[in-house]
């Protein structure tokens, strides 16, 4: 397999980052240090920048949902090896706490503490490049490439199909299909359709053409990554 998830190094648990973005007024810096209930400075910063932002969701969303400007703030702190990820939330309607956890595992984070805030409602997929960026500032390590834009993408379509059939049932069934990538691996496309369009009629939704591109475009990139890390999230 192409991925190795990367591993912490014991001095490495406990550490702290902050991710701001880079278009926040002083004011609305002071309000996301609020929401992280910690001092400014007390931790080292790092800011995002909207084309940063882009590099990830270029093509994958549409333009107004990652707008502009760079506004999703991180803060995350490395936990021992087996805590899992705990997300808290403020200011984000799209992304869930469990689509967060689904993407930044993806992506090869798995044992930290995240907050995601922003300084009004935003729809929170711009902090995925926080988290990644933060996490690669802690360890020294890039992230492989794929696992990230795969991150992204399954954030992404997660979300959409939120839209239609709710975050729960959309979550479930993205990991359904994550559940049979050793069967997907040996298909062909249009086969790997067919079992999508089968997973949508379990779900009662109905996915146009494009939808089922991304949904497969999505399979063939799971597939490149770590099968085991991807299956100990479903459990």
């Amino acid at each position: 397999s192409l991925f190795v998830p990367v591993a912490l190094a014991e001095d490495d648990d406990g550490e702290e980052r902050v991710t701001m973005g880079a278009d926040l007024t002083d004011r609305q810096r002071e309000a996301v240090y609020q929401d992280f209930g910690i001092e400014e400075g007390s931790v080292t910063e790092l800011s995002v920048t909207n084309r940063e932002e882009r590099s990830y969701l270029e093509g994958l969303v549409p333009d107004g949902k990652i707008g502009s400007v760079a506004l999703s703030c991180i803060y995350i702190k490395t936990l021992p090896s087996g805590s899992g990820l705990t997300i808290e939330l403020h200011n984000i309607n799209y992304c869930t706490e469990d689509m967060y956890i689904n993407a930044l595992t993806t992506a090869g984070i798995s044992d930290a503490q995240v907050i995601v805030s922003a300084p009004f409602p935003v729809s929170g997929t711009g902090a995925l490049t926080g988290a990644y960026k933060a996490y690669e500032d802690i360890t020294g390590n890039t992230l492989s490439s794929l696992a990230k834009s795969a991150g992204a993408e399954e954030l992404v379509l997660t979300g959409e199909l939120a839209e239609y059939i709710g975050s729960e049932d959309a979550t479930k069934m993205i990991a359904e299909l994550k559940s049979m990538l050793d069967k997907t691996q040996d298909m062909t496309d249009d086969e790997v359709r067919v079992e999508i369009k089968n997973l949508a009629e379990m779900y009662n939704v109905a996915l146009t053409s494009a939808q089922v591109e991304q949904v497969l475009s999505l399979v063939r990139k799971l597939e490149g990554l770590d099968e085991d890390q991807l299956q100990q999230q479903l459990v």
